[in-house]
């Protein structure tokens, strides 16, 4: 049994691995507050309150856990809404929780890792070769497709050209058709997402995910900043 350092070690390796941030490390469904969405303002065109849908993307966060952990071809979400409702938070949740599980995933910021893709694809061989750390664009493409779990973290915020669409329609029918599931944060709605994306990427990913909206009236971090200045004005 490895020593207490030895297994954060291990622990912090892991999730440096995974992609997710020291920040995120600490992103878990016990720390996830409701206290951040009305129980008064519906959504436009539905009968529940921000409340309720935020309520719903929780449990259905939770409930992926296990049915992933007994069913690893499960289907996938998808966390709609805008910046600062909530998305990534309860995204790194779920890859913190399979992590404890010891079940390998993969987080990415989606204009991080297509830029990061891009460069790679330009980089000299001998660049590549001179350092283990970097690595041609082969391995990156095959973690991210054949990885248990994939999260898809901010899709839509890029200037997406045709070799950026088609890059991720690979990526996303891979996926579906070799059932390995998604977990998707966005601000798009479904028409947005055929005018950014297209209608071969939207399509996919309704069939891989189950969609879950999340609202809020301000950007929680924005609220979050203003409780700590208070605090700090006591």
């Amino acid at each position: 049994m490895p020593c207490k350092c030895v297994q954060e070690k291990q622990k912090i390796r892991q999730r440096l691995k995974a992609g997710l941030s020291p920040e995120m490390w600490e992103y878990r469904f016990d720390r996830f507050s409701m206290t951040y969405y009305s129980k008064e303002i519906c959504y436009p065109e539905k009968s529940i309150t921000y409340y309720q849908g935020a309520r719903r993307a929780l449990q259905a966060a939770k409930e992926f856990i296990q049915e992933f952990t007994q069913d690893p071809q499960t289907s996938g979400l998808m966390l709609v809404g805008p910046v600062g409702s909530g998305k990534t938070y309860l995204a790194a949740a779920i890859c913190n929780a399979l992590l404890d599980r010891q079940i390998d995933i993969q987080f990415l910021v989606v204009p991080d890792f297509l830029d990061e893709l891009r460069a790679s694809f330009r980089r000299p061989l001998w660049v590549a070769n001179r350092n283990e750390e970097l690595d041609d664009n082969e391995p990156l493409i095959e973690r991210v497709r054949s990885v248990p779990l994939l999260v898809l973290d901010d899709l839509g915020a890029h200037n997406y050209t045709e070799w950026t669409r088609n890059t991720l329609y690979t990526l996303l029918n891979y996926r579906l058709n070799y059932r390995l599931p998604v977990i998707i944060t966005t601000n798009l709605g479904w028409r947005e997402m055929d005018e950014v994306l297209g209608e071969r990427i939207t399509s996919r990913i309704i069939q891989l995910c189950r969609n879950f909206p999340l609202m809020v009236e301000t950007d929680i971090r924005h609220l979050k900043f203003q409780q700590r200045e208070a605090r700090y004005r006591r």
